[in-house]
């Protein structure tokens, strides 16, 4: 009988396929772009390329944990009981970050409008939109089980130092579609890579707390709804969540909320 050997080196391995796989896919929503199609063809495309660390991991799984069952990984990732405490804290800290900056842009911003949605339609549409191109496609893969792959041989604070890393480079060719050139993409890329690593502490030392891929979920969907939702310069905002999630995240780490970070954590 036939077995594939096992991977030596699963998270390498799982971080050069969804790159791989994610590229064509990305260029595939630029050329519904460029044709002019609806913008809904646009954005399932969008979700679709979203999903490709997903892909990755269930290609690969069979060699990353030979005889085990997939839909039974997915169901371990879901099983414990959710922790309200640990939901309401992990909110409430984004919807603080969230009130900050549009109380700033909105004191700094001449745009005739802070938002940017017109109504309640098109407020629904962006939150599926963002829950499906983002945490639904991306946490299995990155946190699921890159970040918890990493854990057995490093802390979850290097894990996630490492992971972040990477979650944030994935997003490459993204950059390029801003529009900004020199200097301005410069620092849209360094607080965007700050942003991305402060808020994947954050995930993993709420992730750790319950042990849930819902917490991860629900933090990542924030992020990018609250971002997606204010209407001001892209630098500005990004430059703010960078602040913010930096802070957060340098607290978190001080405080260490029972050893999640680092230290007698064990999963």
């Amino acid at each position: 009988m036939n077995r594939e050997k096992k991977l030596k080196k699963p998270v390498a391995s799982f971080i050069l396929l969804t790159n791989i796989i994610f590229l064509p896919l990305f260029f595939l929503v630029g050329a519904t772009y460029m044709l002019g199609l609806p913008t809904w063809v646009s954005d399932v495309t969008f979700c679709i390329a979203a999903w490709s660390s997903t892909f990755a991991f269930v290609l690969l799984f069979k060699r990353i944990y030979p005889g085990q069952s997939f839909i039974q990984f997915v169901k371990g990732k879901f099983e414990s009981k959710l922790k309200f405490s640990v939901i309401l804290t992990a909110s409430m800290i984004q919807a603080f970050i969230f009130l900050m900056i549009l109380f700033i842009i909105t004191n700094n911003s001449e745009v005739n409008s802070i938002f940017t949605v017109s109504s309640w339609g098109l407020l629904i549409y962006f939150f599926f939109i963002s829950l499906l191109s983002g945490p639904l496609g991306e946490e299995l893969g990155w946190r699921g089980f890159a970040q918890m792959e990493l854990q057995k041989k490093y802390s979850p604070l290097i894990a996630s130092i490492i992971i972040g890393f990477w979650w944030g480079i994935w997003h490459l060719p993204i950059w390029f579609t801003t529009g900004l050139v020199g200097s301005d993409l410069i620092k849209y890329i360094l607080f965007f890579m700050i942003a991305i690593m402060s808020t994947k502490i954050v995930m993993t030392a709420f992730y750790n707390l319950n042990q849930n891929l819902i917490i991860p979920i629900i933090i990542h969907q924030f992020f990018n709804f609250f971002i997606g939702l204010i209407n001001g310069n892209l630098i500005d905002l990004i430059m703010y969540n960078a602040i913010f999630y930096l802070v957060v995240a340098v607290l978190i780490i001080i405080i260490n909320p029972k050893n999640t970070l680092y230290g007698k954590y064990e999963e």
